[in-house]
């Protein structure tokens, strides 16, 4: 027998079902205006008449300066590179943290758990943060270029080997196999499993929803980071190895009157909204991969934070 709705409860859908089309408006709107202003004619860019549709005349001469554009597929594929090696390293270690600690057995398990926790709390502050890319950047130098002088690195490597740390997803990853079951582990051992094929053939399989998140997490980190890729390359005056946020900043920089530092062709942007528009055109081009891959990991995204994030 099918249940007679409340009003309240009504009320409540309705409620909740508006704000919900409305986030979900917010979210939308800034992709629909960026796609618009990309095919919209540069006059109507520069006198903000987009609102919602394509103004004017379209033209397609913003897609085609971008996808001709040397230097923002070389600053792409930089991209491609830190987020796909970056996400593999900082996932390899953080399996192998988290599995480390969360077994009752390892020594000092307490206070290593609460030193992970305490950075979540309390920050060094930007500075210190800093300072301590700039000397792993010259270790580096010194092991692979008998340098320190950190330019004489790719500092794509720094950005992949020095900026995965993330103790939420630690966290979330040690909550979920502290999660399987006990009586697995002892079968597996009786069997004569190692531990490393105890993490790979038992641990990893029963917790790919919280890894799958996880790697979505930081894949999106990496894609979308900024200002530490801006700070560390700019310091060593690496240009070339600018991801493509960094490399979209520069632009819009210059295209505001501000000072730039990339070598960029400009000489052919006729006014404002030409730059804008071709500034949109960069912006889709830098959403397409995560729009690709994000509907492949949703599926596990709520299950994923749900087994990380509740400790039983």
């Amino acid at each position: 027998m099918k249940r007679k709705t409340e009003v309240s409860e009504l009320i409540f859908r309705i409620v909740a079902y508006f704000f919900l089309i409305v986030f979900a408006a917010m979210c939308i709107y800034p992709l629909v205006f960026a796609l618009s202003s990309m095919f919209s004619s540069w006059d109507a860019v520069r006198n903000n008449e987009v609102i919602l549709w394509p103004t004017g005349k379209l033209q397609l001469d913003s897609f085609k300066f971008v996808f001709n554009s040397a230097n923002f597929w070389v600053s792409y594929s930089n991209t491609l590179f830190v987020t796909f090696i970056g996400t593999v390293w900082c996932l390899i270690y953080s399996i192998l943290g988290a599995y480390a600690l969360s077994k009752k057995r390892l020594m000092g398990r307490h206070g290593f758990n609460f030193f992970l926790v305490f950075t979540m709390w309390f920050s060094a502050g930007v500075v210190p943060q800093f300072l301590n890319y700039k000397a792993t950047g010259s270790v580096m130098a010194t092991l692979f270029a008998g340098s320190t002088n950190m330019a004489d690195i790719d500092l794509k490597w720094l950005i992949v080997l020095a900026m995965g740390m993330n103790a939420t997803n630690i966290i979330l990853l040690r909550n979920s196999f502290e999660g399987v079951p006990s009586e697995i582990e002892e079968a597996a051992r009786i069997d004569g499993a190692t531990e490393l094929q105890i993490l790979t053939k038992v641990y990893i399989p029963m917790s790919k929803a919280t890894i799958a998140t996880v790697a979505l997490f930081f894949g999106i980190s990496r894609w979308n980071g900024y200002f530490w890729a801006y700070r560390v390359t700019s310091a060593a005056g690496q240009n070339y190895s600018w991801p493509v946020q960094v490399y979209m900043r520069d632009f819009i920089q210059k295209e505001t009157g501000l000072t730039g530092s990339y070598d960029i062709d400009t000489s052919d942007l006729a006014n404002v909204g030409q730059g804008t528009s071709i500034a949109y055109a960069m912006v889709i081009f830098a959403m397409v991969p995560i729009l690709v891959i994000y509907p492949f990991i949703q599926k596990y995204f709520a299950k994923g934070v749900n087994m990380g994030g509740v400790k039983e």
